[in-house]
């Protein structure tokens, strides 16, 4: 009568053990918080240009700074608005001020472990433009 309860405690204590586990992998959800880095390509051949992004969440509002060179090659620092983040979905917008003409740019995009990928879309002359985005986490040495 034993070696039944045995086998029925191990059944237990097993399906105990998957539960907790998976339990573990829905906790480590990918995080959006951070600093992220990404290039995109100079304007008629030109260097690259690279873009930092420091996000912090709180829920599902994002908030943080994004910064990139300017036309006139300095660093611009610009806030985000309309950050969130749903899952892995992030989404937030940038705009800029260039000789008086704003630029909104909306972002979105899946956040991974070490990646977010996704589009950003803008408006020139009434058109609706948009290329793909992928920006990596920067590991802070120790």
């Amino acid at each position: 009568m034993k070696i039944p309860i045995v086998r029925g405690l191990r059944w237990v204590l097993c399906a105990g053990m998957l539960l907790a586990l998976n339990g573990q992998a829905e906790d480590k959800k990918p995080d959006a918080s951070g600093k992220w880095t990404w290039t995109t390509p100079g304007r008629n051949g030109g260097a690259e240009r690279k873009s930092t992004l420091n996000l912090k969440v709180e829920g599902e509002k994002v908030t943080g700074k994004i910064t990139s060179p300017g036309r006139d090659g300095q660093e611009r620092e610009t806030e985000i608005a309309d950050g969130k983040l749903s899952g892995t979905d992030v989404s937030f917008t940038v705009t800029r001020e260039f000789n008086g003409n704003k630029m909104v740019a909306k972002y979105s995009g899946k956040v991974g472990p070490d990646k977010i990928t996704g589009k950003v879309g803008t408006e020139r002359n009434g058109e609706a433009q948009s290329r793909d985005w992928e920006a990596t986490r920067v590991v802070e040495k120790k």
